[in-house]
């Protein structure tokens, strides 16, 4: 071989020293014994010999006692070894079952390790148990509590962890079934209260009412928006259209031992007209002759520039003689308990001078028509709907 190619294997062989190191590294030995948390000896347990990366290396198991008597009592065996072992970071990880485990970082660099004594960590022992009772819809929730937690001070905090656990899961529970309240809450108000979706109150001539909203009308006929859907009312049917006034307020308090069996009181009714008439008898025998006033149209309602509420209407007088104070007695329901208040309102009609000296000018003649109009302030308070009755004396 000439000098060229001597020189040029030698450069080869110096650049693979360079990049690969390990081909010509010294293999170390690793020896040591495996203990319970005794001190006793442990045979037959795994040991992992693995890299810095957590790849495994190297397999083993812990020497087991030959003599049988040796074994019975803990004495020999334990021992474990790995050979040829290039320098690095490695980790030692044992595995000895029902007695425990235990991992332990080593660095093999220039030289054998000899006698590692590696202590397993005793798995932790339930020594006792607490139970917490449910409610029947869950099983009992069970604590264990470990053998190492020996004072009572270890138990109270423990117990307490556990404790304040399962009531941040109560507290979450609770949340999400008030949050489902609250939306059948919301979807139930509509049919117990349709006035608070919508505002008008059509009265039908059947007798019935329809709540909802007019999203079309013409000369003939109503389309009305209603919980059920829409509907197409012809207005020959319609008596009259209420627009009600529909402001939150603050009910009534009902306490909840008695909420189920709670009724609201009835609207109250307003007396009969009463007639002073000197002559009763003869009234009877011509009741076809007395007056009656009944409502012309519809009452309208408007605010003013204060935000008072006005309801103004036309009464009219069709029956055969003179109705003398008429007036309109309007009675507003505040809230859904029950509670109301009445107003009352007297037609502006012609003047009439009794023999007493007294005049009026809420008179009406037998086909005349009168207006009326109610003012409502506003310390007056919100209201969710109102009724109506017109009154009047008759006189000879």
């Amino acid at each position: 071989m000439n000098i060229k190619a001597l020189f040029k294997y030698t450069l080869i062989i110096l650049s693979i020293i360079a990049y690969n190191p390990t081909l010509f590294a010294k293999d170390f030995k690793i020896k040591g014994t495996v203990l319970d948390a005794d001190g006793e000896k442990v045979g037959g347990a795994t040991v992992l010999l693995l890299t810095s990366d957590g790849v495994e290396s190297q397999r083993t198991e812990t020497a087991k006692p030959k003599i049988a008597v040796l074994a019975k009592i803990g004495l020999g065996g334990g021992s474990f070894k790995f050979k040829d072992v290039l320098p690095g970071d490695y980790t030692l990880k044992i595995d000895g079952g029902a007695k425990g485990a235990v991992n332990m970082p080593i660095t093999v660099s220039d030289d054998d390790l000899d006698d590692l004594e590696l202590v397993l960590s005793a798995k932790a022992k339930i020594k006792k148990e607490v139970v917490l009772k449910s409610d029947g819809k869950e099983p009992d929730k069970v604590i264990e509590i470990p053998e190492d937690a020996t004072d009572a001070g270890s138990d109270a905090a423990y117990v307490t962890t556990e404790l304040s656990f399962e009531l941040k899961k109560l507290s979450a529970e609770v949340k999400h079934l008030n949050s489902e309240l609250e939306d059948l809450k919301a979807l139930s108000k509509m049919w117990i209260n349709p006035l608070a979706i919508y505002s008008k109150e059509i009265i039908l001539q059947n007798g019935s009412t329809v709540f909802g909203k007019i999203v079309y009308q013409d000369e003939e006929t109503l389309k009305v928006e209603t919980l059920l859907g829409y509907l197409i009312i012809e207005r020959k049917n319609i008596v009259r259209v209420i627009d009600n006034v529909v402001t939150e307020e603050t009910q009534e308090y009902v306490p909840e031992q008695i909420r189920d069996s709670y009724t609201p009181p009835p609207m109250p009714k307003l007396a009969e007209p009463k007639y002073t008439s000197a002559d009763p008898l003869s009234r009877e025998a011509g009741k076809r002759y007395s007056a009656n006033c009944v409502l012309v149209g519809n009452i309208s309602e408007r605010k003013d520039n204060q935000g008072a509420i006005i309801f103004t209407g036309e009464v009219k007088n069709i029956g055969g003689r003179r109705a003398d104070f008429v007036k309109v007695d309007f009675v507003f329901r505040k809230n859904w308990s029950g509670e109301t208040k009445t107003l009352t309102t007297f037609v502006r009609g012609t003047y009439h001078t009794f023999d007493s000296g007294i005049t009026t000018d809420a008179t009406l003649l037998p086909g005349a028509v009168g207006a009326f109009e109610l003012f409502v302030p506003n310390d007056f308070g919100s209201f969710i709907g109102y009724s109506y009755v017109i009154d009047w004396e008759e006189y000879q």
